[in-house]
Formats: structure tokens, sequence, C-alpha cells
């Protein structure tokens, strides 16, 4: 696709500029303050969507806190993701883009006071935070169709794709209770589907190297979220007597956790696969895939709290049930990770084969008879030898 030339004075502060595209090759291209301060609101949403799928968890409803956190999330994730690919291919930093990203952030803030009430299966505050990001997005690609003849086809389906699925998520609270999930799956598919119809002729300009980079910095905010509910969680926990050689064992094996999480998923450049195969199944399903990711990790922190819930005493369920929140996001994590970051058809065998063994071998510890935190930590081993085995292996083809 013909690219449009970098123009440094498009840097400067004004208050007005041409929406126009951005070089997809542009040099030292970063993350920038407006798009920081996005990641760190949203992340407020990520962990009150956590909090609540920990309780739902802790009070033994575990189908509705999975289900209600899965669609929480959604909303949380696709409003941050459409913000991310726009912004790499069209930010203006201009005052007009900078007040619409404002109203976009007000409306993921929303969402997030919303998340409680979601989960009690009252989405009204939801939606109309979800509902004030989108809209705010139409506003952008309406900018960006009247700057920029060659995008603006594209510009424009991404408007009218928008707009309709809105008025759908608008009608979402006169539905019948009975099918409001099948709705809402609907609804997420349509959501999902605009920019794949959007981008069927001609693409918008993102940079790899910056979209990378936007992931790379909401997976470290994300795990910042686990490592401080699981702090408050075990905090809490040593308040109560007789615990302080499990919690010490659950502390240990939850930053072990995290740290390794954080390895396998920067181990490699994020950015290779989007370099390396530029099409849109690759951006797509990489970008798409991402939602396994980010929720697989927030819902480590809620396993964690859940955990220490239970070696406290303060938990009443099975040692299984309390294990397997812990172990099952951090498999499809693993799994995740794999898929979209190294390739199940990698030549070389340990990464081939190490990531779905260890997600197969961290489920079957949920089962072993040991306390839940002799569980985390055999957990946490797995995980870490995982880093071990697969550090330092050549670079996927």
């Amino acid at each position: 696709m013909t690219q449009q030339p970098s123009r440094p004075e498009s840097r400067l502060r004004v208050w007005y500029r041409p929406m126009r595209s951005r070089d997809s090759g542009e040099h030292h291209r970063v993350a920038t303050p407006l798009e920081l301060l996005f990641d760190l609101c949203f992340v407020v949403a990520v962990g009150q969507a956590g909090a609540s799928l920990h309780h739902a968890l802790a009070e033994g409803h575990a189908a509705h806190g999975v289900s209600s956190f899965a669609m929480v999330f959604f909303a949380i994730w696709w409003g941050w993701l459409n913000f991310s690919w726009f912004a790499s291919a069209f930010d203006t930093d201009d005052v007009p883009y900078r007040l619409a990203t404002l109203v976009q952030i007000a409306g993921g803030l929303t969402v997030a006071a919303a998340v409680s009430s979601a989960f009690e299966g009252d989405f009204r505050l939801m939606v109309v935070g979800y509902v004030l990001m989108r809209l705010a997005m139409v506003f952008q690609w309406l900018r960006a169709a009247r700057s920029d003849p060659r995008c603006r086809p594209t510009a424009l389906r991404y408007a009218a794709g928008i707009s309709v699925v809105q008025v759908l998520w608008v009608s979402y609270q006169w539905l019948p209770q009975g099918v409001r999930v099948v709705a809402f799956v609907v609804f997420a598919v349509l959501e999902m589907a605009v920019p794949i119809w959007a981008e069927r002729r001609h693409g918008t300009t993102w940079h790899p190297h910056h979209i990378a980079e936007r992931y790379g910095l909401f997976t470290l905010i994300v795990l910042g979220e686990v490592i401080l509910g699981a702090t408050n969680a075990i905090k809490e926990g040593a308040a109560e007597p007789g615990h302080t050689g499990a919690l010490v064992s659950l502390a240990a094996a939850g930053l072990v956790l995290v740290f390794s999480m954080w390895w396998l998923y920067f181990d490699r450049p994020g950015h290779a696969r989007l370099v390396r195969r530029p099409t849109m199944f690759t951006s797509m399903s990489w970008g798409y895939g991402h939602y396994l990711i980010f929720a697989s990790i927030a819902a480590v922190g809620a396993g964690l709290e859940v955990a220490v819930a239970y070696d406290t005493g303060t938990l009443h369920l099975g040692g299984v049930a309390a294990a397997l929140p812990t172990t099952i996001p951090v498999a499809v994590f693993l799994l995740s990770v794999w898929l979209l970051h190294i390739g199940p058809t990698n030549e070389c065998r340990p990464i081939a084969i190490g990531f779905p063994v260890t997600a197969v071998l961290v489920l079957a510890a949920s089962f072993t008879p040991a306390p839940i935190h002799v569980a985390a930590v055999l957990t946490a081993a797995l995980v870490a030898l995982t880093v071990v085995a697969t550090h330092g292996e050549p670079q996927p083809a």
C-alpha cells in the first residue's frame, strides 16, 4: 500500500491539523503521554472486573462470574483496542483529537463504575459508557474521512458500522432476560466484524512497532493490577493468625508466576509476527487474540485472591474449586502466548511443545491432594520451568 511521508512538523503543538494517515514505517514511533493516560484509566475497569470475578468465585457462582467477567472484559478490551489501532494510524495530537480521546476515557471510567452492577445483571450504565466510547470513535473516523481522501471509503465504513452496532447495544436493555447472553455474543461478533469489513479493500497504515508497544504496555499494567490485588489479599489474610507459612508460600508463588508470565510474553518481540506476515489475517488474529491474554492475566489475580481466602479459612469451597480459578487462566495464558507470539509449527521442539504441555500440567496441578498453596507453588514452578526451557531459543521463521 502507498505510504504517506512522515511529517516532522506535525508534532508541533497546534489547535488543529488535517487527520491524514501516518507513515507505518515512521522512525522513533512510541506511545504518547495521552495513550499512557488512556491505559491507566482503562486498567481501573480491569481492576474492577477482576475484583467482581473474585467475589463471584468466592460465593460459589463460578458460571455466572466467568460469563459476566467475559462480557464486561469485552467492553473494556474492545474500547481500548479500537483506540489503539486508530491512534497508530491517525494520531494528530491536536485539540479535537485530544478532546475526543478524553471523551473515550470518560466512557471507559463509566464502564469501570458499572462493573459491579453489570455482574448483578444491570447493564444500563455499562451500555452508556460503552456507547460513549464508541460514538467518540465515530467522530474520529468521520474526521479521517474528511481529511484523507485515500482512506475515506475505509473510514466511512468504520463510522457506519460502529454506529449501527451502537443502536443494537442501546436496544440491549429491552431484550428479554433469557436471550441477552446470545444477543451479547451476536452484537460482539458484529463489533469485531466491522474492522474486517471496513479494511477489506484498503487497510489503515498502523505502525507494527507502535502497536506491539501499546499491547506490551497494557500487558504490563494488567500484570501490575494482578500484583496489587494479590498483595491486598495477602495483607488481609495476614490479619488472620496461624496462616503465615501458607501465605508466604502463596506470595512467593504469585510473584514467581507473574514474573514468569512477564518473561514469556516479552521474551520474543511482539512486532515480529506483524512485520514478518503483514496480512489482514495476521493483524486481526494477533490483535483480537490478545483478548485471551489480557483477560487471563486479569483472571489470575482473582484466582490468587481466591487461593488466599481458601488458605485462611474464609472461603468455603473444595480444594479443586479453589485452585482452578488460578490454574485455568494460567493455562489459557500459556496457550494464547504460544499461538500468538510463537506458533505451534515452530521448528524448535522445546517451544513447539513446551507451552501446551505446561498448560496441561498446570491444570493437572489443580487436582493434587496437597494444600492449595502447594498447588500454587507447583503451578509457578511449572511456568518458571517453561521460561528456562524456552528462553534463548531461535526465533520462529
